[in-house]
C-alpha cells in the first residue's frame, strides 16, 4: 500500500484541498491483484488503491469514456505477422498504468481510510491524473500512451487503434498494447532496445522478456516460429 501512495506522490496525481461546496465527492478502497505467468505462478503482488466509479455523474464528472481495447483476433494477428517476419516478440508491463493519464474534469475524492493526514482530516483530494475504478481512466491512458508513441515517431493503425507502427531504414517496428500489456519486435533486435529504453524514459515499466504468455494464450518462440495454445483452459 505504502508502495502505491508512493507512486501517487510521485506522479504528482493529487492535491489536498478543502471540500468545495456542490461537488460530488467520490469514495476510494484497497484492492489486491496477482499477475500470473503462464504457468499460473503469481508474478506480481498488487495493492491498488480505486475510485468508486459508479458513483460519477454523466456529462459532471465524465465525458469520454470509451478506449479502444485488442481483440483477441488482432493479437493472433499481430502474433502470425511477427512469425511471418521471424521477429522476437517482447513483453513489458506498465506499473501503476491510469495514473499517468491527465484529467480533463474535476475529480475529488476522499482521504483512503487508514491514511487520513492526521492534520488535516478535514480535507479532500481533487485528482490531476486519473484513478483505477473511474469511468474516464482507461481513456485518458489510452491518450496518454497513443499521444507519446505517436511524438516519437510511430504511426497508429488506421483500422485498429491499439497497434502503432514505426519504420526505420528498412526495418519496420511494431507494437500492441492492450491497456497496461504492451507487446513488440522488429526487423532489428537494436530498435527493441531503443524502445525499452524509450519507454523507461517516460515510464516505469517492468521488462517481461521474450513474450511467453498474453490475453489466456501461450506462446512458445523458436526458430521454426511461433506457436500458441491455450492449454490453461484444457
Amino acid at each position: 500500500m505504502q508502495e502505491e501512495l508512493h507512486q501517487f506522490d510521485r506522479l504528482d496525481v493529487w492535491e489536498l484541498v478543502d471540500r468545495p461546496l456542490c461537488k460530488n465527492v467520490i469514495n476510494m478502497k484497497w484492492i489486491r491483484k496477482n499477475k500470473r505467468d503462464e504457468e499460473n505462478n503469481v508474478i506480481r503482488k498488487k495493492s491498488r488503491l480505486v475510485a468508486k466509479g459508479y458513483a460519477q455523474k454523466e456529462g459532471v464528472d465524465f465525458k469520454e469514456s470509451f478506449a479502444p481495447v485488442a481483440r483477441l483476433e488482432v493479437v493472433r494477428l499481430f502474433i502470425a505477422y511477427v512469425a511471418h517476419k521471424s521477429f522476437t516478440v517482447y513483453q513489458m508491463d506498465v506499473k501503476t498504468t491510469f495514473l499517468y493519464g491527465h484529467l480533463k474534469e474535476k475529480i475529488y475524492v476522499n482521504q483512503p481510510d487508514g491514511f487520513v493526514d492526521p492534520y488535516r482530516p478535514d480535507k479532500i483530494y481533487r485528482l490531476k491524473k486519473a484513478l483505477y475504478g473511474l469511468k474516464q481512466a482507461p481513456r485518458a491512458w489510452y491518450d496518454e500512451l497513443s499521444n507519446f508513441l505517436v511524438s516519437k515517431g510511430f504511426s497508429k493503425g488506421s483500422i485498429d487503434p491499439t497497434l502503432f507502427i514505426s519504420k526505420n531504414w528498412g526495418d519496420i517496428f511494431v507494437v500492441q498494447i492492450y491497456v497496461d500489456d504492451i507487446i513488440f519486435g522488429s526487423t532489428n533486435l537494436k530498435l527493441s532496445k531503443q524502445f525499452e529504453k524509450l519507454m523507461h524514459s517516460k515510464f516505469e515499466m517492468f521488462m517481461m522478456g521474450e513474450l511467453k504468455f498474453f490475453l489466456g494464450i501461450q506462446i512458445h518462440q523458436s526458430p521454426r516460429g511461433i506457436f500458441i495454445n491455450q492449454a490453461k483452459y484444457a
